[in-house]
């Protein structure tokens, strides 16, 4: 664990509690483990005679939490456990499409509304009682209605609102569709982060022989929204960088957005890279696979998808198309959604797992110590290159 000296030296908080919603209870399991195994192995005499740290070390740190409905799908939130006086983290995850409830004899899939209401009922439940309250809300709420451009509702900033005046303290998500949304709620705490040590470990971990360098890879943006990402990502690897342009039909609206009609790439020669596509979402996927298309058409070596959120709202047949067509070649997304079980299986899919980070983030925050601790340095994802690039085995793995 990063940074251990500071943390053994500050105060927690207070007793640290996870609260996990249904949403996200996979990745609030693996994160309770870390967290577990974390205080377990601290250096810290203190922390284990003082009486005042009591709890501070514990074998779960899970709320027992229940959400029934009733026949007309109305709900509460329940705790099958005190919280008062608790650093309260609630995870939750918007996205997760896979549960489902009873309204009226028929079943209903919960859609983004539903876990936002439960967040709320939660924090309602421990309003009052916790000490603070936090929200770990990896995929950001109404975050791609972040702006107005006309006479339409402004969600994100309202949601923030709303949950700023509900009392919570911090507020954390990742790789926002736009993070000056933060602007919203100035005064609260609203901290954004973004994956690329992730997604290095994952693809170094899956690809034996890649050549980190200008000459054989190069990163790309798919649209312009998206190069800021790409061109951090390409600085840290010390290669080149391109980008993509999404030619729209303004005149015309399809599922709420302009549709696509061309992609024009604008960089330098692909010709025997590998490339790397970053972007924050994978959602349909049509976009993704048709820039992958038109880079394997450009004859790049191979095509590494990478997507913190891979959503994919209409399946995943297309892709398997795509692969077996030569598309692409892996697919690389965080655990911070739901994943189709399915799609574990596919020989093209790579998961960067992203709980060992949020727990780090858990441990530093309830002990109030500057969150730079957790973040990856450059030099450190230097050093993992460096540490590839003189490999002397394919076994190397990365931690």
């Amino acid at each position: 664990m990063p940074n251990l000296r500071e943390l053994e030296n500050a105060m927690p908080v207070a007793p640290l509690k996870i609260i996990a919603l249904p949403s996200a209870a996979k990745l609030g399991e693996n994160i309770n483990e870390f967290l577990v195994d974390f205080r377990k192995n601290i250096h810290n005499e203190k922390v284990k005679r003082d009486p005042a740290f009591h709890g501070y070390s514990e074998e779960n740190y899970l709320v027992d939490l229940s959400i029934p409905r009733f026949g007309t799908g109305e709900a509460k939130a329940s705790f099958g456990e005190s919280v008062r006086g608790k650093d309260v983290f609630i995870l939750v995850d918007v996205c997760n499409h896979s549960i489902t409830y009873k309204m009226n004899g028929y079943t209903n899939h919960m859609s983004p509304d539903d876990h936002y209401q439960d967040l709320k009922r939660v924090i309602a439940a421990c309003e009052g009682k916790a000490h603070r309250i936090n929200v770990i809300m990896p995929f950001l709420y109404e975050g791609r209605q972040h702006r107005r451009t006309g006479r339409e509702s402004l969600d994100c900033a309202y949601a923030l609102e709303e949950l700023r005046d509900m009392g919570i303290s911090n507020f954390i998500t990742f790789d926002a569709h736009d993070p000056r949304v933060q602007n919203a709620t100035p005064l609260n705490g609203f901290d954004n982060f973004t994956p690329p040590y992730q997604f290095i470990k994952a693809l170094l971990n899956s690809e034996k022989d890649m050549i980190v360098d200008k000459e054989h890879m190069i990163v790309i943006s798919p649209d312009e929204g998206a190069l800021d990402r790409a061109i951090y990502f390409a600085s840290v690897l010390g290669v080149d960088t391109g980008m993509f342009y999404k030619r729209r039909d303004y005149s015309t609206i399809v599922n709420g957005k302009n549709p696509i009609v061309a992609h024009e790439f604008l960089g330098d020669n692909i010709e025997g890279k590998d490339v790397i596509i970053i972007d924050d979402m994978i959602s349909s996927g049509g976009s993704m696979l048709d820039t992958a298309k038109q880079l394997k058409a450009m004859k790049a070596r191979r095509v590494f998808i990478c997507c913190t959120f891979g959503l994919f709202t209409e399946g995943l047949k297309g892709f398997d198309e795509a692969y077996e067509k030569g598309h692409f070649d892996k697919v690389v997304t965080t655990d911070l959604t739901y994943l189709p079980p399915e799609i574990y299986d596919k020989p093209y899919f790579i998961e960067a797992d992203m709980s060992k980070f949020i727990a780090s983030l858990i441990d530093f925050m309830n002990h109030d110590v500057s969150l730079s601790n957790v973040l990856a340095t450059t030099e450190k994802i230097h050093s993992i290159l460096e540490a590839y690039n003189n490999r002397t085995s394919n076994t190397i793995s990365f931690e």
